[in-house]
């Protein structure tokens, strides 16, 4: 499946019906984080669970927990904007709820695609696959 640069938000949620109309919440977190903003007007896309699981190995998914999970998962790739430069000289992107990606070698403003490499519970590792997206 190829996902747009343009994505702003990716997160599961129940369809709900209400009244004459169906309802997708969105988390309060989405808007917090400043990907997205009240009274705006966004495209949806709907994927269906049933097409996520077909040949997927449910072993290596995210265990529900009652600690907030890293919004990333290794082998990602993850379009990012460097905003700040570490105590190491890496490269410093904030995503979802304001979790770090550190990805060395990059320079602040530059915008590159990056792959996951590691993942802890407050930061990850991105290696830089395309710069200057």
């Amino acid at each position: 499946m190829q996902i747009s640069d343009k994505l702003l938000c990716l997160f599961n949620a129940e369809l709900a019906e209400r009244d004459d109309e169906y309802v997708v919440r969105i988390p309060e977190s989405e808007v917090e984080t400043g990907s997205i903003e009240p009274g705006e007007t966004y495209r949806v896309a709907l994927i269906s669970r049933e097409t996520e699981r077909e040949g997927t190995d449910t072993s290596t998914k995210r265990r529900p927990s009652s600690e907030p999970q890293p919004p990333v998962e290794e082998g990602e790739i993850r379009y990012v904007e460097i905003e700040d430069i570490g105590k190491q000289g890496d490269g410093i992107a904030r995503v979802e709820r304001g979790y770090v990606i550190i990805v060395p070698g990059a320079e602040i403003g530059e915008q590159v695609k990056v792959e996951i490499s590691e993942v802890k519970s407050n930061f990850a590792v991105g290696e830089i696959i395309e710069e200057s997206i």
